[in-house]
């Protein structure tokens, strides 16, 4: 992992420690590695199939750590809750709109953190994220920092998730902010920006095809 300003150092260790691990066990291929941008500041968006994704995420980002909203539930386990607020994790109640965890994230990314988010809000195994429905969170995050998106979409067999199938992780290309044309806010605004995110990620599944690697 390359060393920045962005990640703890406790991330870079456990990074360093059981990266390898998490790559057998998850069988992960990350596929258009070299589009992961030097500087941060950007908000990651991929589809949410497993409870497993943001394991994956993190592990394909090598040059950055990727923080990752997860729900509240989470932080009220002994252990877990130490460990996943190390790993740079931070708490979002999914019952509401948590201004606290928006103000959060919004915040991380300004400061030129990256921030992981599952627009879908909710993992919907076996079904074709297209046709799924999502939140506008990300979109009113990624406008309140003025921050770019980064489309990522996580292929794995009938979405669906199983320990040692393959799971490709895509790396998409980055959107800048300006590319939106955000004016003034509003619910409609808000998932038009979504639509359009989520549409890129949707693209990119849509065009990957694990057969044509195996003919490279």
């Amino acid at each position: 992992m390359k060393k920045n300003s962005e990640a703890s150092r406790f991330y870079r260790i456990c990074y360093a420690v059981f990266a390898k691990i998490v790559g057998l066990i998850f069988r992960i291929k990350v596929i258009n590695a070299e589009n992961e941008p030097d500087e941060g500041g950007f908000l990651v968006c991929a589809n949410h199939v497993s409870a497993t994704d943001a394991v994956v995420i993190c592990y394909a980002f090598r040059k950055h750590q990727i923080r990752l909203m997860a729900k509240k539930e989470l932080f009220k386990i002994p252990l877990l809750s130490g460990l996943i607020k190390m790993l740079g994790a931070f708490p979002v109640d999914r019952s509401g709109s948590d201004v606290g965890a928006i103000r959060k994230a919004v915040d991380m990314l300004r400061e030129g953190k990256c921030v992981g988010m599952f627009p879908q809000g909710h993992r919907y195994p076996c079904e074709d994220p297209r046709t799924t429905p999502r939140k506008n969170g990300a979109a009113l995050i990624c406008t309140r920092a003025e921050a770019d998106v980064f489309p990522v979409y996580i292929w794995r067999k009938n979405n669906k998730a199983k320990l040692f199938r393959r799971t490709y992780v895509i790396l998409g290309e980055r959107i800048p902010f300006e590319s939106f044309g955000y004016t003034e806010g509003g619910s409609a605004e808000y998932k038009r920006i979504t639509d359009i995110a989520f549409g890129h990620i949707c693209d990119i599944g849509e065009a990957f095809d694990p057969k044509e690697l195996k003919k490279k």
